[in-house]
């Protein structure tokens, strides 16, 4: 296995609450990570020795404008690529963005920002292109990430299907509550791979706010603020973890079977099966299937 990225979730906290969020941000989500917990994790990373980009991401990580700034130029002068995902809140104005945008300048490899029905209006879509615009002529590299509504993204072609710059939904965190009912339910025996995530070599992890190694949102491998990052990967063995080693095996429909899961009704798709599962495992696996903020707590 060779790990070549991580995504810092500079913060929880976001200034909306968009129903498909996978890991529940708000405007009232807590965890936020310091400066020196942020260099903390790029030093980890450094003495990994794989590691060749870093992407700040949320939440809205332009909640933490100092510290993303900060963060992302010593992440750049450290030798990675640096990458930033926002949903453009913060470009009012083309000037405003500019300002926003201007310390980036030369730093970032790329720039996401949110587009989507989710977080559609009049006001917001003219941020986005205020910050396009901006990004564009500082000559940072910019994109837009879009998710399908759940009439688009149920439908099995919906990837051929789908527009030039959108994504299939997937039902996991806020979606998994919010939407996944308003898609074609399927039954547990539909979904016996992981369908979104490379478990056996995943290429990156996110690492949150709390310290948290995520292997997919919710499966945790472990605490950088707890134990070396190098240790916490170089010890992940996936086919004898009792998460990630049973998804590899039959999918969240082994997951089910596995631990004795009732089948509660149908499913969306397998995100929606193995979150459902997950949730009903989290005293059986308290330091892995953490933290709380995944699962809809304390969000």
């Amino acid at each position: 296995m060779t790990l070549t990225g991580l995504h810092l979730l500079l913060t929880y906290q976001c200034t909306l609450s968009c129903d498909h969020c996978f890991v529940w941000s708000s405007p009232y989500s807590e965890g936020t990570m310091s400066l020196q917990q942020v260099r903390e994790i790029l030093r980890q990373g450094q003495d990994l020795g794989t590691i060749e980009e870093i992407y700040f991401e949320g939440g809205e990580p332009f909640l933490c404008y100092p510290i993303l700034v900060k963060a992302a130029q010593e992440a750049h002068a450290m030798g990675f690529r640096v990458g930033i995902v926002s949903n453009g809140f913060w470009a009012n104005s083309y000037d405003d963005a500019l300002e926003w945008l201007s310390p980036f300048r030369g730093i970032l490899s790329d720039f996401s920002l949110s587009s989507d029905l989710y977080h559609w209006n009049e006001a917001y879509e003219q941020r986005v292109k205020n910050a396009v615009a901006a990004a564009e002529y500082l000559s940072i590299p910019v994109g837009t990430i879009g998710i399908a509504q759940p009439e688009a993204a149920n439908a099995a072609d919906a990837v051929g299907q789908l527009p030039i710059g959108e994504s299939k939904l997937m039902y996991r965190g806020r979606a998994a509550q919010n939407l996944a009912q308003e898609a074609q339910l399927q039954t547990p025996e539909n979904f016996t791979t992981c369908s979104y995530e490379n478990l056996r070599d995943p290429g990156r992890v996110h690492i949150d706010p709390l310290g948290y190694v995520h292997l997919c949102q919710g499966i945790s491998l472990g605490n950088v603020f707890e134990t070396p990052f190098k240790e916490i990967w170089e010890n992940y063995v996936p086919e004898i973890h009792p998460i990630a080693g049973v998804l590899l095996e039959g999918g969240p429909s082994a997951l089910m079977k596995a631990y004795d899961i009732a089948d509660n009704g149908g499913y969306a798709d397998a995100c929606h099966l193995c979150y459902t599962v997950r949730q009903q495992l989290r005293s059986l696996f308290p330091t892995i299937l953490v933290p709380a903020q995944m699962y809809g707590e304390g969000s």
